[in-house]
């Protein structure tokens, strides 16, 4: 069974930098892409970045390029999500996704995930 256990939320002041990290367990993590996705109050989850099996594939949505980056440890089972430059509207519950087929292209749709964790807030503060 796959399991997705994020941590590393908290409350940020504006311009301040956060880590997220996800550990998973239930299979044999090296071999599936991982993703974050991110869901503010009133509004729908949305894909922040996700990253491939094959660490050189990583994909950001445009609004947190160049500010957030994503990155992997295939031997401690654990994805990570540098979160720097923070601002007022990256305030969200950060969800922790992975997909269903081994060896795949990083999804960027929510629909193209199938495990996710319970996710951890970030509030970040003007």
């Amino acid at each position: 069974q796959v399991q997705l256990v994020e941590s590393g939320g908290g409350l940020v002041q504006a311009g301040g930098s956060l880590r997220l990290s996800c550990a998973a367990s239930g299979r044999t993590f090296s071999m599936y892409a991982m993703g974050w996705f991110r869901q503010a109050p009133g509004k729908e989850r949305e894909f922040v970045a996700s990253i491939g099996w094959s660490v050189s594939n990583t994909y950001y949505a445009d609004s947190v390029k160049g500010r957030f980056t994503i990155s992997r440890d295939n031997t401690k089972n654990t994805v990570y999500l540098q979160m720097n430059s923070l601002k007022p509207e990256d305030t969200a519950v950060y969800y922790c996704a992975t997909e269903g087929k081994p060896f795949g292209v990083p999804t960027t749709t929510t629909g193209g995930m199938n495990y996710w964790g319970k996710g951890t807030l970030v509030t970040v503060s003007s």
